[in-house]
């Protein structure tokens, strides 16, 4: 087992310090993009949403209605502005509508 440096240190900075050793944020990020399209796009909109991806800067929504798919498009910018408010950080700079 490790050598402790510091007793004090608080369980959030444990954490922080793991996901960043052991490269888990990108991972992370993906599932979290999930919860708050979930979050913000309602109950509504998330049943149509067959898949949703991260990839890079890029997110990738896959829906089952293509009605909904041009209303969505005309609000892209909103939409991407919203996520990335919720998510506390701009994570998304590109919305592809599939």
């Amino acid at each position: 087992m490790a050598k402790r440096q510091n007793d004090n240190l608080k369980i959030g900075d444990v954490l922080k310090e793991f996901v960043t050793e052991n490269r888990l944020q990108k991972g992370l990020d993906k599932v979290e993009v999930r919860d708050v399209w979930e979050q913000i796009m309602g109950p509504a909109i998330n049943k149509y949403t067959r898949n949703i991806k991260l990839d890079r800067e890029t997110l990738y929504i896959e829906l089952t209605s293509s009605v909904l798919r041009e209303e969505l498009s005309y609000g892209k910018e909103k939409i991407i502005s919203n996520l990335n408010e919720a998510l506390g950080r701009t994570l998304i700079k590109k919305l592809v509508l599939r």
